[in-house]
Parts: C-alpha cells; structure tokens; sequence
C-alpha cells in the first residue's frame, strides 16, 4: 500500500504539488492521470525518494522508501524507459540491479521471459526500440518480486499487442494482491486497465475514486432513441427538460441526464413506436476533460489542448 498525506514540492515559487493525501491499495490497479504539469511524475518520484518533498509524507507499506533495507524486493518501478547503460546488454543491466539487491540471478532470467525479451537478452540496450525499452523497464521493476509496483506511462512505444499485454500483466498483478500505480495519458486504455483512478490538475487532487463513480460524474451520459416516426419522437421532445434533449436527424434523439427508464416511460405514454433505446456511458475521455477544464496549462486557440 502506497500512503500520501499532505505531500507538497515546491519550486522556487512554484508549487508542483499541493497538500495530495491518498491511499494507494493493494489488489487494485490505480490509475493516476493529469494534465501536463500536473504533478505526476513528480509526485512518483518523492514516493520513491528521487525528490525530497517540502512537506507532508510518503510511506510503503508504512515507511519511507529510502528506509527499506531491500528496496527492489518491496517496491518496482518503471519512471524512464531510457534508465539503463547503453553500452550493457539488458541481461548484464538486470543483474547488476539483482545483484545491488540480493536478488538471485535465476530471476532474471524469469523476468526477461516474462516481458519477451530473452532472444535480444545479449544486445546492448542502447541499440533497443522504445518499445524494448519499455519492456526491459518493466523486467527491472519485476525483478525483485515486490509487493507495490509503479509504472509511469508503460505503454509508451508499444505496438497493440504490447498494450494489450502491458494491460493483462497489471491485471494479473493486481490479482495477486499487488498494488499497482500506473500513470497514462490513454484513457481509453485507462478505461479497461483500472480499477480506480486518481486525477490530479496542477498539482491538487481532483478525483479519488472507483472508475465507475469517475464515468458516472460526467455529464455525457447520454440515451440515443430512434423511431421511425419522426412527429412523435419531436412530442417526446418536448415532454423533456429544456436541454436535455437534440433531435440531430429527425428519427434519432439524444437526451442527457435523464435516466433511460425515464425516457422509456415518457416514449411509451406518447404513443412513440421505438427501434432503439440505449443508455450510453460517458467514456473515461469525456468525464476526465470535464474533470480537469479548469487545470490544463497549454490550451490551442478554441479550446483544444496540446
């Protein structure tokens, strides 16, 4: 378990982090998502001891990282796919790491099988993909079998089948009664992967909570209604609240924030014949844009985002 309370980092004038207070648990994968400059990576690096916060604490499994006697053991992270010598091979990498560690060499032979990368095991990381990369990154933060894991965008570099396992292998860890802590900045992956998720904009917590509670806030929770009659789909319309309701083709309407049982019963006492009724979910895209309007800090023109 992953424990934050009141963690604040200043820079100068700067703050990158403000009083974030959270509880990271076991058995879930936590997603951790932000804008740009939201504090994320900064935030990784004070749990693991990489930056020394202003004020507040950190704790794993109830202590400070830079306490833990054996820190590879209890806590694997993944902070910079590039963090391995060029000039070493991804085999020699992981057992120097093994070896700071007390960790024996059999397991790095197991990790390397385990992300698939034990027939480039002898070539130098500097000749590695990003997507290698990535991989052999993840074989360091399995390395030691620890308890809490910690990945900072995993998926970066990785074609869909390395997605797609990247998604499986924090589910599984999750199983196991791991904790998993994983930034992206890909909803849609985010939306199949986590269990929770905390959402963070310029540094302040915006959202702690189980993904379905984050989809069901958005306001785009919407029901599409299709009808082959037009007029009376325009009567049901009208029998809504004000802007809950577009009729973008004259057999279809969009109603929002209205319950679907709702509008099936309204449908039904105007004599509405209906082809379709479906509830549709906001996705993770829509209930995070709307979560974090206001903490974005590079905006094109219009209202895009950079």
């Amino acid at each position: 378990m992953i424990l934050l309370t009141g963690l604040t980092k200043r820079y100068g004038e700067t703050t990158a982090v403000r009083d974030l207070s959270l509880r990271v648990e076991s058995g879930k994968v936590t997603g951790f998502l932000g804008p740009n400059g939201a504090g994320k990576s900064t935030t990784m690096r004070m749990i693991l001891g990489l930056d020394r916060p202003t004020s507040g604490t950190a704790l794993i499994g109830g202590r400070p990282y830079a306490t833990l006697p054996h820190p590879l053991r209890e806590v694997g992270a993944l902070l910079d796919a590039k963090a391995a010598h060029p000039g070493r091979c991804a085999r020699s990498h992981l057992k120097a790491m093994a070896r700071s560690n007390g960790i024996p060499g059999a397991r790095v032979e197991t990790v390397l099988d385990t992300v698939g990368l034990s027939e480039v095991a002898g070539k130098r990381t500097g000749t590695f993909s990003l997507g290698m990369g990535q991989r052999l990154g993840i074989a360091g933060a399995l390395l030691g079998d620890p308890r809490v894991l910690m990945f900072d965008e995993p998926v970066n570099g990785l074609d869909p089948d390395g997605v797609r396992w990247v998604r499986e292998l924090m589910r599984s860890l999750a199983a196991e009664g791991r904790t998993v802590f994983v930034s992206s900045h890909l909803m849609s992956e985010m939306q199949q992967t986590a269990d929770r998720l905390v959402i963070i904009g310029k540094g302040r917590l915006l959202a702690d909570a189980p993904i379905a509670e984050v989809l069901a806030s958005s306001s785009r929770n919407t029901v599409k209604v299709r009808s082959p009659h037009p007029a009376a789909l325009s009567r049901l319309r009208d029998r809504l609240t004000a802007g809950h309701a577009e009729q973008p083709s004259p057999g279809e309407l969009i109603v929002t924030d209205v319950p679907v049982e709702r509008v099936g019963e309204l449908a039904h006492e105007e004599g509405v014949p209906l082809h379709e009724l479906t509830a549709r979910k906001a996705s993770l895209e829509q209930a995070y844009m709307e979560l974090t309007a206001d903490s974005v800090e590079y905006a094109a023109p219009g209202g895009g985002r950079t």
